[in-house]
Parts: structure tokens; sequence; C-alpha cells
């Protein structure tokens, strides 16, 4: 049974379930695969990575996961299909929020839409504040829509923006307190 918007006479779907596990080596493909697709990439250089990218960052999360006690974890939906990957890793870049944790979400385009970025992004915020982060930052392309949605369901707000040397553009950078 559907609960009804108080708004509306429209029922509200409930979200979908989503698993996160830490990557695996064979994950690297499954991402590569996930992602290889140009609106995907569009915000993210336009192009897809070769495998090994994704073989060096599956290889960089496990690592993660085993130091800090969180990483991109891999995104399964309701069939254990890898749809994508969701989490928290340190600020990769030497641009940017510097010395931050960023908390950041990639989907299969197949998959858009439907509400998994927003409850795999919720189950991250989860884990990383029980592994005891005060904070998250997440850096958006301000033209990425569909992140700023996922960044202010998740309640962050934008806390500045950072001149992206990649991109020509202000990237933004929303903030979420943790608390304790």
């Amino acid at each position: 049974m559907s609960s009804l918007s108080p708004e509306s006479s429209v029922p509200r779907k409930s979200p979908p379930a989503v698993r996160l596990r830490v990557p695996t080596e064979e994950d690297a493909y499954a991402w590569h695969r996930a992602f290889d697709d140009p609106e995907v990439m569009e915000f993210l250089g336009g192009r897809s990575a070769e495998v090994s990218v994704y073989e060096e960052l599956t290889a960089r999360q496990r690592k993660h996961d085993a130091e800090l006690g969180f990483c991109l974890w891999t995104m399964l939906d309701e069939d254990d299909e890898v749809v994508g990957f969701t989490g928290a890793q340190p600020w990769p870049r030497d641009w940017g929020p510097t010395g931050e944790i960023e908390i950041g979400w990639r989907l299969a385009r197949t998959h858009w839409g439907r509400g998994y970025a927003s409850a795999a992004a919720r189950a991250a915020v989860a884990r990383v504040r029980a592994a005891g982060l005060d904070h998250v930052v997440a850096m958006v392309h301000p033209h990425n829509t569909r992140s700023v949605a996922v960044a202010e369901r998740l309640g962050m707000t934008l806390s500045r923006t950072y001149p992206n040397p990649m991109s020509g553009v202000e990237a933004l950078c929303f903030r979420l307190e943790l608390g304790s």
C-alpha cells in the first residue's frame, strides 16, 4: 500500500532497496560497464575512462575501507546488479577541498530517476557517521542538477565554490554536518 503525499493525491514511492559492499576486483569491470556512457560522464570529463582507471580506483577503495572504515562502496540494486557506487573518500585532487572527506555517487544511466542515488547516499551518510566523521563535503558541477538535488536531499548546504582547472567552471562544494 502506497502512502499519499499530503500535497497531492499522487502515491509516494518507497525508496528502492540498495545494498552497499566494499568493491571487489571484478567491480572494476562492472563500474566500467555502468559508466561507459557519455551522459553519465558528462560532468566528469565527458568520456569514459579505461578499465585500468577503475582497477586502480577499486583497489584504492579497498585500502580506504581497511584503513579508514569507509570508501566508495559498490551499489547493488534489488537483483544484486552493480549499478554504481556511493560512499566517501579523502578528496583526491590538488585543488578544491584538500584535506576534506568527500561523499560522492555515480550511477548507471539505466537507473537514473528512480531514487537509487539518494537512497544509497543516505546509507553512505549513516556509515560515515558511524565511522566517526563529523562532516563531509560533496563537490558538484554546477550544471549537474541531478547531483545537486541528491546533495540537497541529504540536507547538504552550499558552503563555497572552487575553480575547477579541468572544466573551467566554479565547482560547488556542499557540506553536511554529521553531529555526534
